[in-house]
């Protein structure tokens, strides 16, 4: 596999800077682009090429909420990785649903942001403890509510599976041999999926199905 480019946006430079040094050792990352803002970032990246976007949130200007949104819609094959101080689980839920797809707090390990790094960009999304704690408290607290069948969602045999695969990690090419499917099948409920739940990627999809437990 050839080198990961990865931009990074934050308008503190030592913490850019860092974050850079930090992962020097590992070849298989390359940084080609560093922003102070959400502004400067979606600009050069009209002109940049970039797999991985490690976004800060609190900038002048356009912040990384709103140009995570933007991202998402002008380079949607570009991954974002939220790299922040905000622990607050509204933050996690706003941006994993609106084209985020992987959140870490400021304090990860120099390993675990190269995992999720790679992860994001090999698989769509990467949820570590602290998502997935966000998600089983969410979860938790879904199965208090008295279910109302006018608001059930209902999915194929096939769409529970290839929803379950996502779920576990799988990729196209891995689902497809387990279902004896094509992989071009895979994607399309997929996307068909993506769609009707209304995510804008993988991560959005399985940060869905797990808050509304589609999956078992």
């Amino acid at each position: 596999m050839g080198s990961i480019r990865v931009a990074i946006a934050d308008d503190h430079k030592i913490f850019r800077k860092g974050v850079i040094l930090s992962l020097r050792p590992y070849s298989n990352i390359k940084f080609v682009m560093e922003a102070e803002n959400g502004d400067e970032l979606i600009q050069g990246l009209a002109s940049t090429e970039a797999d991985v976007v490690l976004m800060d949130l609190r900038m002048p200007g356009k912040d990384g909420i709103e140009a995570t949104k933007i991202v998402s819609k002008q380079f949607p094959n570009m991954r974002v990785l939220v790299l922040s101080m905000y622990e607050d689980e509204r933050f996690v839920y706003h941006l994993m649903e609106n084209g985020a797809n992987g959140y870490l707090l400021k304090n990860a390990e120099p390993q675990e942001i190269r995992r999720a790094i790679m992860e994001v960009h090999e698989k769509g999304y990467y949820l570590n403890n602290f998502v997935n704690r966000i998600l089983l408290k969410k979860s938790h607290a879904r199965q208090k509510v008295v279910p109302s069948l006018n608001n059930e969602i209902t999915l194929s045999d096939k769409e529970k599976d290839v929803l379950r695969f996502i779920c576990m990690e799988f990729t196209a090419a891995e689902i497809a041999q387990k279902m004896e499917i094509s992989a071009r099948t895979v994607e399309a409920i997929k996307d068909r999926l993506m769609e009707r739940f209304g995510s804008k990627n993988t991560a959005g999809l399985v940060f869905f199905a797990v808050k509304n437990n589609l999956i078992e």
